[in-house]
């Protein structure tokens, strides 16, 4: 044998090492064990499902069994380069979505959707979509983490939350717009005592036409109520790679993210766009949007 063959034959060995290495299917007793769910294979992908029993919904009055879309679920692969991969869609209540989104977030998921899939539905259900690569210990233990966060809301209060358990707001807006645009490093638009930042970003369509603020590519924050007493309600846009960075930075400072998606499709870079809420003083909440805004690039 040459030495050209004695190489081929080394690196056809490798690569058949390396892809045995990830052959075998995911350890469906594990994932059972670190999840507290039951599952089942299917293929390459042991999937594990929750049904939402606990909290009776309906949907324009009618009641929805979990078959109809209101089941928890995380599938595991392990036929790839990494360990392994879980993905997975977990049905939430609006008082369940932020400890469930820190919980994923600060134990190795992704967070990559968070959307509604029905109209007029009671009590109000999202739908939050997580991923993951790595250990598959790790991938599992991150999903029990973000359903203990779960049981741990409906178990000090067995109904969803109807409101955030927040004194009102004053009735008259008085904001201070100088403060904030020191902060924020912008000029805000003042309505009626509110005051509206907004920070544009650009893409660029497929057509080759280039898409800015005028055309929705941006992040924007309105404060209401007062210097003191406010609430901010706005848009982030990121690109695909700031997304999880702008959201633990977010949920870490309490501010309830209420939406994830994308606005537009054929666009470079890919942006996605998250819609969030927040309470406080107009300061303290724009000092919060600074550090988000500080983890995108120019």
């Amino acid at each position: 044998m040459t030495p050209y063959m004695r190489l081929l034959v080394g690196f056809a060995g490798g690569l058949l090492l390396s892809v045995q290495i990830n052959a075998a299917p995911p350890d469906g007793a594990r994932i059972e064990q670190l999840t507290g769910l039951k599952g089942a294979l299917n293929g390459e992908v042991f999937k594990v499902t929750s049904p939402r029993t606990d909290v009776p919904v309906t949907v324009d009055g009618r009641a929805m069994p979990p078959f109809m879309g209101l089941t928890s679920w995380a599938g595991f692969s392990t036929n790839g380069k990494v360990p392994a991969m879980v993905m997975g869609d977990f049905v939430l209540f609006q008082d369940e979505v932020l400890p469930a989104m820190s919980a994923a977030l600060t134990h190795g998921l992704t967070v990559t959707a968070l959307h509604n899939h029905f109209f007029y539905d009671d009590p109000h259900v999202f739908f939050m979509h997580i991923g993951g690569e790595g250990e598959l210990d790790g991938l599992a233990g991150g999903v029990r983490a973000l359903l203990d966060a779960v049981k741990t809301v409906r178990a000090a209060a067995p109904q969803p939350a109807k409101s955030y358990g927040l004194p009102p707001l004053p009735a008259t807006n008085q904001i201070t717009p100088a403060p904030l645009e020191l902060l924020l490093g912008v000029k805000l638009q003042a309505n009626s005592g509110m005051a509206k930042a907004v920070i544009g970003r650009t893409t660029t369509m497929d057509c080759g036409c280039e898409a800015g603020a005028d055309m929705g590519v941006n992040t924007w924050a309105v404060f209401a109520g007062t210097d003191e007493s406010a609430v901010v309600d706005g848009d982030f846009v990121v690109r695909e790679e700031e997304l999880q960075p702008v959201l633990k930075s977010l949920t870490g400072a309490g501010i309830y993210v209420v939406a994830i998606h994308q606005h537009m499709t054929g666009e470079t870079p890919r942006m996605l766009f998250l819609h969030y809420w927040g309470r406080g003083t107009a300061t303290g909440l724009a000092g919060k949007l600074k550090t988000a805004l500080a983890l995108q690039k120019p």
